[in-house]
């Protein structure tokens, strides 16, 4: 972990979190499934292009498609699928949060059906991050959050950590923005399908979602995926996912500054407990690999 991986984790972790807020946003003006459609459509181009210009080979191999395939299945369609659409029903805040059990989820994952050994402080942070998560959706749900859209979000952490699963091998081969482009246009074919089959057409082009929409594909889309592959690449998913222990405090913070969303104590709490139960799952398992 040197402190060019630092710089790209924090980075990482800033730009990530930002994404609840702005999606918040979107889903005001628009259908969430056509605007993701639409985002991951253009930011595909846009990466494709970036890695064409860079020399980067357009053929992948057959590891990295199939990788890249559950990739794009599993974060771009079912994991920013879903969490947009419950946005239109709970906080930003509130999704951040229950996004941020994904290395919790991995661990557990691992732990229970692959046989991966983690240690007592693992065992600990796994039981310490879910009675964090536990204490804010009890919080949120007796204020009046919609438990469909809280539903969601913890259907969509679990595919987000399956495709995290399958990361490694469409992380190597070298053509690191080609893969993030062909995972993104995964996500926009089926996302089209499923928007033209049963979302309604609702798309209002205001000044709010242009800006949204084209911080997403930029920075989210684009900057933060490459960021993600590339640290797995460099410092391995193990540690890379450590960063996510401040996408509670990220998230919580950005949606209370651009949206005005109220930070409850409960809400400080329990996001102090979800990251100190992540970062002990990611020590310990750190240290189970060294």
């Amino acid at each position: 972990m040197d402190l060019r991986a630092l710089a790209m984790g924090l980075v990482f972790a800033l730009i990530w979190s930002s994404a609840y807020a702005t999606a918040r946003l979107i889903v005001v003006d628009a259908g969430p499934l056509l605007s993701l459609a639409i985002r991951f459509s253009l930011s595909g181009a846009m990466a494709v292009g970036i890695g064409a210009a860079l020399g980067q080979s357009l053929r992948l191999t057959r590891a990295q498609w199939r990788a890249t395939l559950v990739f794009g299945l599993c974060q771009n369609a079912i994991y920013l699928g879903l969490n947009f659409v419950a946005m239109q029903w709970i906080e930003a805040s509130l999704a951040a949060i229950i996004a941020s059990t994904m290395p919790l989820i991995v661990a557990g994952l691992g732990w229970a059906l692959l046989g991966q050994r983690l240690p007592p402080l693992g065992v600990a942070g796994l039981v310490t991050g879910f009675a964090g998560v536990g204490l804010i959706m009890l919080s949120r749900l007796g204020g009046g959050a919609d438990p469909v859209g809280v539903v969601l979000c913890l259907i969509a952490a679990l595919a987000l950590a399956t495709a995290t699963l399958m990361l490694r091998n469409a992380s190597s081969g070298g053509n690191l923005m080609v893969v993030v482009g062909y995972q993104m246009w995964v996500g926009a074919a089926i996302l089209w399908l499923v928007t033209l089959a049963v979302e309604p057409l609702r798309l209002n082009l205001t000044p709010q979602w242009a800006l949204a929409m084209a911080y997403q594909i930029l920075m989210p889309g684009i900057l933060a995926t490459a960021l993600w592959f590339a640290l797995v690449r460099r410092i391995g998913a193990v540690k890379a996912a450590t960063f996510h222990f401040l996408n509670p405090f990220f998230g919580v913070a950005i949606a209370a500054l651009l949206l005005g969303e109220a930070i409850r104590l409960s809400d400080i709490i329990g996001v102090a407990v979800v990251m100190a139960g992540i970062l002990a799952v990611q020590l310990s398992r750190q240290a189970s690999q060294s």
